[in-house]
């Protein structure tokens, strides 16, 4: 797909969805939104200038491209092979790409069923958050063919810093798996180091200078070290997020026959954070169900 200035259907307002439309917008393109509460969408729409539509059919018609950043495995599916869902609709040649984080299977399944209609089809989560998102400097991990991932690259441009084709159909969505698994551990590492630094009556100021420059560096102590000697989890990625993330994860492993016991852990931790009411809470959290 060339540089041209596209029209673009977009299904999903949120915290994710809503910005990264905004950037199409103000890339150029023509950017039509869908979002089942419609009143987001008509907010989208009055905030950045597009058009909101009632269906996700009604948004996909003519459109080069078809976005969707929206919920789960049943969200997708009922806005793409649902009743008044966007594959019916789409033109022949043009290409949808998801950046929901979803499971691998909905997404080999988009794929087929895309290409029974003469679509392209790309699952591409994200990764950066909503700061991210608002900034247009997303990483996207991709799966899907050649074809679908050439149409689909110069679309997410518009909000994306860092752009990786892994593979075929799927392969976006177990990467950001490999995602959510690494930073899984990395914040237990994090929350029993700064537990322990607290219990032993250091400076967490002094230690985090003295550490972060080194081996133990990681993008979590860089962000995070701070706000949670703070106990400030107010911001970033929710725990509710992450423990569908990880279940994702456990799912695919118990079929490809990956061992995850660190991260299997982590996600019964996460469990225990949302049970004290921290499910909305910053993934950081994590830090709170061990004692100072």
């Amino acid at each position: 797909m060339s540089e041209e200035k596209l029209r673009i259907a977009f299904i999903g307002t949120g915290i994710m969805g809503g910005p990264m439309a905004g950037h199409l917008v103000k890339a150029g393109h023509s950017v039509t939104v869908f979002n089942r509460t419609r009143a987001k969408a008509d907010a989208w729409a009055a905030k950045y200038g597009g058009n909101a539509a009632a269906t996700p059919a009604e948004a996909a018609k003519e459109a080069d491209a078809v976005l969707a950043c929206v919920g789960n495995d049943d969200d997708l599916a009922e806005v793409t092979l649902g009743t008044n869902g966007a594959f019916d609709a789409m033109k022949a040649g043009a290409v949808f790409v998801d950046h929901t984080t979803v499971s691998a299977r909905i997404a080999r399944r988009l794929a087929d069923e895309a290409g029974a209609r003469g679509l392209l089809s790309v699952d591409a989560p994200v990764s950066g958050g909503e700061s991210g998102a608002q900034a247009g400097k997303l990483s996207i991990m991709c799966g899907g063919s050649d074809a679908a991932f050439t149409a689909a690259e110069p679309v997410m441009r518009a909000y994306a810093a860092r752009i990786v084709h892994i593979g075929g159909p799927g392969a976006g969505q177990t990467t950001k798996m490999v995602n959510q698994i690494a930073i899984a551990g990395v914040l237990q590492g994090l929350s029993e180091a700064l537990r322990f630094a607290q219990a032993s009556k250091l400076d967490t100021d002094k230690v985090f200078e003295a550490v972060s420059g080194g081996a133990a560096a990681s993008w979590q102590m860089l962000n995070r070290w701070d706000t949670m000697a703070k106990d400030a989890f107010d911001f970033g990625f929710a725990v509710d997020w992450m423990r569908k993330d990880l279940g994702l994860a456990l799912e695919e492993a118990r079929a490809n026959g990956a061992t995850l016991p660190v991260a299997a852990l982590v996600d019964q931790f996460y469990a225990e954070v949302q049970k004290a009411g921290g499910g909305r809470k910053d993934t950081s959290s994590l830090v709170t169900r061990l004692p100072k």
